[in-house]
């Protein structure tokens, strides 16, 4: 008799247990589930280079203060092998933990000839070795490249062999970085639809576009209608093609004349013509943000 009362009680106790986890699954059931952390929207991207590595070794937290001060939510830092990758892991992990990614970056005009390759391979080398030694939050978002072959002396001297051999080691860096799985995006010029490709008639923006992921528009000028002007060819190309582009504002003094960068306006100056840019290309199916180069000189930008 006794095992039989035992019996019942014990069912009773495994009822009301699943009663009371029901309604507790119930309850949580009925609450919204969190938002997934996503990538930044559309329009809202707001990038900068960081060239001079040592930053990330000498003052780490100098830069991440000014980046989220600024909303800065993605950095284009260049590769310095004679840093240890521990400053690098370390950089990118506090980064991630304030919702800025960190592309690799590198580049120079030599990189758009082929027998240089072997420097583009030596990089690409570095970030793959990296990227299988990183901890979680550790690895970079992506690539990031900054060619600018026409400022070669091989640019006036032998212009289609220049552009058939940067269309080469474009391609290489695509099949590459497909390779690691990691994104490819390039700096630009704006005017770059003016030259034809290799193949004597695709203009070489739309060439360049299709290779990488995304683009930024070296759209140096001081106002917003300038850098709308100047940009929107490439702006137009980018959304033929799928492809997601910045627009780039500079912040260092310029040769080429003051209407180039805001050096001399100032910060308070270049940040109401980003918003008035903004405004003029918020319904460009292809614009995805700002750009500001660099983080030294906008850093020491007068306010």
């Amino acid at each position: 008799m006794a095992s039989k009362w035992i019996q019942r009680i014990l069912t009773i106790i495994a009822f009301v247990g699943t009663m009371v986890s029901g309604t507790e699954e119930g309850a949580a059931a009925s609450q919204p589930a969190p938002a997934p952390k996503t990538a930044a929207a559309p329009h809202d991207q707001k990038a900068t280079w960081l060239w001079k590595t040592e930053w990330i070794r000498r003052d780490p937290q100098e830069v991440l203060t000014f980046l989220t001060r600024h909303e800065v939510n993605l950095v284009y830092l260049q590769i310095n092998a004679d840093i240890p990758v521990t400053y690098y892991k370390s950089f990118i992990k506090q980064s991630a933990a304030l919702g800025i990614e960190v592309d690799a970056l590198n580049g120079a005009p030599r990189w758009g000839l082929t027998s240089n390759r072997q420097e583009i391979t030596g990089f690409l080398n570095w970030v793959k070795s990296y990227q299988q030694a990183a901890g979680e939050n550790e690895a970079f978002h992506g690539i990031h490249v900054d060619i600018e072959p026409h400022l070669l002396p091989e640019w006036k001297e032998d212009l289609p062999d220049v552009i058939r051999q940067w269309e080469s080691n474009v391609r290489y860096l695509r099949n590459e970085a497909d390779r690691m799985g990691l994104p490819l995006s390039a700096d630009i010029p704006f005017w770059l639809g003016n030259y034809t490709a290799s193949d004597g008639k695709t203009a070489l923006n739309r060439f360049m576009i299709g290779q990488f992921d995304s683009v930024t528009v070296m759209s140096y000028r001081n106002t917003a209608k300038g850098i709308n002007d100047i940009a929107q060819s490439t702006l137009k190309a980018a959304a033929d093609l799928g492809k997601a582009a910045m627009a780039a504002v500079e912040t260092k003094p310029s040769l080429e004349g003051d209407f180039i960068t805001f050096y001399q306006e100032g910060a308070e100056v270049m940040y109401d013509q980003m918003a008035e840019l903004q405004d003029m290309l918020k319904d460009n199916p292809a614009y995805a943000g700002i750009a500001i180069h660099d983080f030294d000189g906008w850093r020491d930008l007068k306010n």
